[in-house]
């Protein structure tokens, strides 16, 4: 079976990864298309997962760049795909790949786990053959979005959980950063600043960062998702604050962290799958999945700088992982 999968942020290389690795296994040909946004085509380099980019990059943060993006994105990838012969098509929010599959008669998966998302996921889940989520969330809100429940597919637990079956962190990401040991370790995701669901919420994930940045007995690992992020960040000058340059070991840093700080849902989750005590800072409406991790007390909805804890961690219970070939086999149900 030849497999096309589009990858077109950051957290699904993690995602896609060892499902690629069981595709290779069980013989089929994958191939993959990717989008130059944020780290991604960083984090498919160093996974080894070759890919070629196709289309033009995110249209950032306005509704006007992201439908002029979108329509050069369509072109691209109808002519990536034409005449490749492909089964099957994969895709973990990218509403663009179940469209052009759909127009080219390829059976398409559509899998997503943040469900406010309406445009976006409105488009995929109509175009897709098979939509997968995360058995939180709520039926009534996936036929808003136009995916029936004859065409959902639902998984247990978080998508996390799948992804990182038999993970070790690797200390050597802390040398690498320069993170002194004796420090309290924060890990710390920037806002999604260019996503239409999301709405700032005032002052809260600056202030987060002055009392981390200026704080001596820590140090902060920012990860950006822009350039203009980094440069900002790099701007304000908090002395405990560390930006990489370049994508990094992100699960062996949320593993290894005493506290995370994230406005977005990935890390938010791998936090709680790994046992790390986590907050948000999302302003927007939380999904049901994040519902669910607060009304279990597994993860924290930050109100204010003050409240968050700056102290070594004591290690919760992971998460029990699971096996990632059942995801495979939900995602190629497409086929079935």
């Amino acid at each position: 079976m030849r497999v096309w999968i589009d990858i077109t942020n950051s957290p699904h290389v993690a995602f896609f990864r060892p499902l690629v690795l069981l595709l290779a296994e069980r013989g089929h040909e994958v191939e993959i298309s990717a989008r130059a946004f944020a780290q991604t085509l960083e984090l498919l380099e160093d996974a080894g997962l070759e890919h070629t980019v196709v289309g033009p990059p995110h249209g950032g943060a306005t509704r006007r760049g992201k439908v002029i993006a979108m329509a050069g994105r369509l072109r691209a990838l109808r002519r990536f795909a034409r005449g490749r012969r492909f089964d099957v098509a994969l895709s973990h929010a990218s509403h663009e790949l179940p469209l052009v599959a759909r127009s080219l008669g390829i059976p398409s998966t559509y899998a997503f786990d943040y469900e406010f998302a309406i445009a976006q996921h409105s488009l995929g889940c109509r175009a897709a053959t098979r939509v997968v989520v995360p058995d939180a969330i709520p039926q009534d809100r996936l036929t808003r979005l136009g995916a029936r429940s004859r065409k959902v597919g639902r998984y247990e637990g978080l998508k996390e959980e799948y992804y990182l079956d038999g993970f070790e962190a690797d200390p050597s990401v802390l040398d690498a950063l320069g993170v002194h040991r004796a420090r309290v370790l924060a890990v710390v995701r920037t806002p999604p600043d260019v996503s239409l669901y999301h709405r700032a919420g005032g002052r809260l994930f600056g202030d987060v960062l002055e009392r981390l940045g200026s704080e001596a007995s820590v140090h902060a690992v920012v990860l950006p998702r822009t350039p203009e992020q980094r440069r900002s960040l790099k701007a304000a000058n908090l002395p405990s604050l560390l930006v990489p340059e370049r994508a990094v070991d992100a699960s062996s840093l949320v593993s290894l962290a005493d506290v995370v700080v994230s406005a977005g849902g990935t890390m938010n989750r791998e936090a709680v799958a790994l046992g790390t005590p986590v907050y948000t800072t999302f302003a927007g409406r939380l999904g049901a999945v994040d519902e669910r991790l607060v009304a279990e007390g597994r993860l924290w909805e930050l109100r204010a700088a003050e409240q968050l804890p700056i102290v070594r961690k004591q290690p919760g219970p992971r998460s029990t992982t699971r096996d990632p070939a059942s995801m495979l086999d939900l995602m190629l149900s497409a086929t079935s």
